[in-house]
């Protein structure tokens, strides 16, 4: 009973403080607000349609929203107003424009755009990681601003391949197709020589690819998910490159350029609404 009481009181303190957390920038709260009734409206017409695979997208969408706010709560850190509205848009395009409305067909570049957009984005968290660190008087070492660029690069980067490994994982084990074909019209390959040579043999301009006798319709070979696999990782390695740059400058200058906009920080004490929610109930108690 006792520890049912715990956990009724410390979620109701939580709610408390994640309500204040979700208005406390207007301007993303009102990005937040209009997104969340949008994904509401989809919902209600996959419900309609009775696509229950998309009314999963549409949940996990609707959790994803706070995902932002609840991180500033629980870790006690603060996202600034522009990083948090990319983020929210950053999730919006991704699971119910690309996924539910497919523009990630309809447009051939709405994958690569949010691939760049999460390389740039992970670099931003990675440096806000290692500056933490640089900034606890309680660590014994600093890194240099290079080297925590280097940081930020590499972690987006890591990001970047771990997703991919996501990717090929639902792809091979459920049977998705998570990693996008490409059609071309050319092969290299050392496995195709007649000779079985350890020699490139090429086969150039494609026209059609039969499996099993039966023509596929394409203008092509269909390449098994390599080249989208490389140019997300390419793109992230754009993004992550821009952004360590931005971020090197950040260091070097203790926050005085464009990349403050997209840092997190550590919550100043009169917004640690978390905090402050504990005190208040303690106080009412009392």
């Amino acid at each position: 009973m006792k520890k049912n009481k715990k956990r009724k009181k410390w979620f109701r303190e939580f709610s408390d403080a994640l309500s204040m957390e979700l208005r406390e920038h207007r301007s993303s709260f009102m990005v937040y607000f209009i997104l969340r009734i949008l994904v509401i409206l989809v919902l209600v017409l996959q419900v309609l349609n009775r696509n229950y695979e998309n009314v999963f997208l549409c949940i996990l969408t609707l959790f994803l929203l706070i995902v932002p706010s609840m991180v500033q709560v629980t870790f006690r850190v603060e996202l600034p107003t522009t990083l948090e509205i990319i983020i929210l848009v950053f999730i919006f395009a991704a699971e119910i424009l690309g996924e539910i409305s497919e523009f990630y067909l309809v447009f051939p570049f709405w994958d690569t755009v949010l691939h760049t957009m999460n390389g740039f984005l992970a670099a931003a968290i990675g440096l806000s990681m290692v500056d933490f660190l640089n900034r606890n008087p309680k660590t014994v070492f600093h890194l240099s601003p290079l080297f925590t660029a280097i940081v930020a690069f590499c972690f987006s980067m890591t990001i970047g391949v771990v997703w991919e490994f996501f990717e090929f994982g639902m792809d091979m084990l459920i049977g998705y197709d998570m990693q996008k074909d490409t059609v071309i019209q050319t092969i290299n390959s050392v496995a195709l020589n007649p000779s079985g040579r350890n020699v490139v043999y090429s086969i150039k301009d494609i026209t059609e690819t039969v499996v099993n006798g039966e023509n596929l319709g394409i203008n092509g070979y269909l390449d098994i998910g390599l080249l989208d696999t490389m140019e997300d990782l390419i793109v992230n390695f754009i993004g992550a490159f821009i952004f360590s740059v931005i971020g090197y400058f950040y260091v070097k200058s203790r926050g005085k350029n464009v990349a403050a906009r997209f840092v997190p920080h550590r919550k100043r004490v009169d917004r640690d609404y978390l905090s402050i929610v504990e005190r208040q109930a303690k106080e009412d108690r009392k």
